[in-house]
């Protein structure tokens, strides 16, 4: 008998390749043999599946977010690395699956991650906090403000169109806006750990 980790399992996959708007139930669980019939044993609806194929989904990417967290990258390094995964992640292969999460599901994207925030708040700001202490960031600047400035920027280049009319490229939205954020909140020093990234880069 199919499970109901079965079920979330699969069609997290199925979202993250093909996307979620367009996706109905049964293409979902086309991959297990089943019918739609079992998944309304676990599921009201396709929007509770969703959310729970969110909840896996952003449990694996916060997991990434502790290996971060306990490795001897300086702090710079650090906030670079998170704001790149997510930009891979919102651009990249699944750029599908995070256009329709970002634009028709914003409310069970925030639900989720909103589960997780106290964590998140924590580490990013520990982050920053060392930063500041380590001379990498700008003395008193506020972690709290930064982390916040940061999601602002996020959410204005993955929920909007507001630079659609430019067609800009991933890396060109990341250098006019992400990356000259993180520029302006680094020291001398930082600048000189964030020079040696894209000097590896190329």
């Amino acid at each position: 008998m199919t499970s109901k980790q079965e079920i979330v399992e699969t069609s997290l996959r199925q979202f993250l390749q093909h996307g979620i708007r367009k996706m109905t139930l049964k293409e979902l669980v086309l991959p297990l043999g089943i019918s739609t019939k079992t998944v309304y044993r676990f599921f009201d609806d396709k929007e509770q599946l969703l959310k729970e194929c969110l909840l896996l989904h952003y449990k694996r990417n916060f997991a990434i977010l502790d290996k971060l967290e306990e490795s001897t990258s300086n702090p710079v390094v650090k906030i670079y690395t998170i704001w790149q995964k997510a930009l891979e992640a919102d651009f990249g292969t699944n750029k599908i699956f995070y256009h329709d999460l970002n634009h028709y599901y914003p409310h069970l994207q925030d639900a989720v991650i909103a589960r997780q925030a106290k964590k998140i708040t924590s580490v990013i700001t520990g982050i920053l906090q060392k930063g500041i202490d380590q001379g990498y960031f700008r003395k008193n600047l506020r972690p709290e403000i930064v982390l916040k400035t940061m999601s602002l920027i996020y959410n204005l280049i993955t929920r909007t169109h507001e630079f659609r009319h430019f067609n800009p490229s991933p890396e060109m939205l990341a250098f006019h806006t992400t990356e000259t954020y993180l520029r302006g909140i680094c020291t001398t020093k930082g600048l000189f750990e964030l020079e040696l990234i894209y000097h590896k880069k190329k």
